[in-house]
């Protein structure tokens, strides 16, 4: 028997067209049917911040909006004709072809008709994206995988010292992934790393890719999405990874991330020291500052938080707010359809937190019922925080919480280069968060 979702806070396999979309040069081209393509682009990337369309994105993604001819006779003719047309029209430096549900239950030989461009010259790989095949973090990591394989392929690394491959933030899916990946490759570069970032402006796209083999090692930042690419490159090229589940928001945790990055890489430690000092200082400037704000606020402040987010926010956020704001933890929903695998791993990092405090922890895909438990809370005279998704806003009103929309889908804000890692990432959270509360009560 089917189950039925309210409020899901995430999209199918094929939502990796929007990874595709956010490597430089890069063309997804869609073999499925109508119409898919320009919902998962509604709501990862219009319903995400209003990203908007990009070269490649939106209407222009090419797609073989098969029918019931392609699935009688099946689609690779098709698909044939799609590509034929897009090298005519767009240029690109990678052609990712993506497959739907029709194509993949119908069967069609899509390698095939890839491998005959290849031997062609024409730069392209693809993908075996059907929707059904689970959410698209794991169609994230499919693409990823497949680029590698066919367009990078077997080699031998040139290993250059101090070169990383970083993978953290899942492009569109976190609506502020952009900045945060633009983050993190700012703070590493600042302690002596060479930083392929892979995604997003700050990234040179192939050149990038091309030199994955040779990186001395992968820094995956996230509690799970990033981990099975780090194996297969371990695998693959030989290439150690180091691990680092929680995302870094705040002074805090960012100046720990780069000490356990400095150590892992053996770098100077006295630069790595000088740079968290010089972050440090200008982190707490800013908080020193808005001190009397905190001490003399006369609108309330919230005083028990409640994440209805992925586990990357989920673990970020919760650590920020309670080391560093002091706000206590409510209830934690985890919204992203986290592996079973991976899900004790995140308990444990919750329980890293803080000696004293402890963190219940829900995961949960339907809103409906999150909404629900909330409800039934004992809030007493708490004021909650809730950090959610657009979604959220009613339940939101009805606790009388204060709120801030930070997680898929994100309707009400416009999102360019913000983000939520690192020192600046801390304050901007801190603004966000007081500023919201300061529009409820003005």
């Amino acid at each position: 028997m089917s189950k039925i979702l309210e409020q899901p806070r995430h999209y199918c396999t094929l939502g990796a067209q929007q990874s595709v979309n956010a490597i430089k040069g890069a063309i997804p081209i869609i073999h499925s049917g109508p119409g898919c393509g320009v919902k998962l682009f509604r709501g990862l990337s219009t319903n995400s911040g209003y990203q908007g369309t990009g070269y490649s994105g939106g209407g222009t993604i090419p797609c073989t909006n098969s029918t019931e001819r392609e699935v009688v006779f099946g689609g690779e003719t098709r698909l044939r004709e799609v590509i034929d047309g897009t090298l005519k029209v767009l240029k690109g430096e990678i052609f990712v072809v993506l497959t739907g549900c029709t194509a993949d239950i119908v069967g069609d030989d899509v390698s095939q008709v890839v491998k005959d461009y290849k031997d062609q010259g024409v730069p392209i790989v693809y993908a075996e994206t059907g929707g059904f095949k689970g959410t698209n973090f794991k169609g994230h990591e499919i693409v990823i995988k497949a680029i590698i394989d066919q367009f990078i392929g077997e080699r031998s690394p040139q290993i250059k010292k101090g070169l990383v491959n970083v993978w953290s933030s899942v492009p569109y899916q976190d609506s502020f992934w952009s900045g945060n990946l633009n983050q993190i490759k700012y703070l590493l570069e600042n302690i002596g790393l060479k930083v392929n970032i892979l995604f997003g402006p700050k990234s040179r796209g192939l050149q990038e890719w091309n030199s994955i083999p040779d990186a001395q090692f992968n820094i995956v930042v996230s509690p799970w999405v990033g981990i099975e690419t780090a194996e297969f490159l371990k695998e693959k090229y030989g290439t150690p990874y180091l691990h680092y589940a929680l995302p870094p928001i705040g002074a805090g945790e960012t100046s720990k991330f780069l000490r356990t990055v400095g150590e892992f890489a053996n770098l100077d430690f006295s630069r790595v020291e000088d740079f968290i000092k010089n972050e440090e200082d200008n982190f707490y400037y800013y908080l020193e500052r808005a001190a009397d704000f905190f001490l003399e606020f006369r609108y309330s402040i919230p005083d028990r938080f409640f994440n209805i987010t992925d586990s990357f926010y989920a673990l970020g956020i919760s650590q920020f707010l309670l080391n560093e704001l002091g706000i206590l933890p409510g209830e934690q929903y985890i919204t992203d359809d986290t592996p079973k695998k991976y899900q004790n791993d995140i308990i444990n990092e919750f329980s890293k937190i803080s000696s004293t405090r402890k963190f219940e922890v829900f995961f949960e895909l339907d809103g409906g019922k999150i909404h629900e438990r909330l409800r039934k809370y004992n809030l007493g005279m708490h004021i909650p925080l809730i950090l959610g998704s657009s979604w959220d806003r009613d339940i939101t009103r009805e606790l009388n919480a204060f709120g801030i929309n930070i997680t898929l889908p994100v309707m009400h804000r416009l999102i360019l280069n913000g983000g939520y890692l690192g020192y600046n990432g801390g304050l901007r959270l801190i603004e966000d968060i007081y500023g919201n509360i300061l529009e409820t009560y003005k």
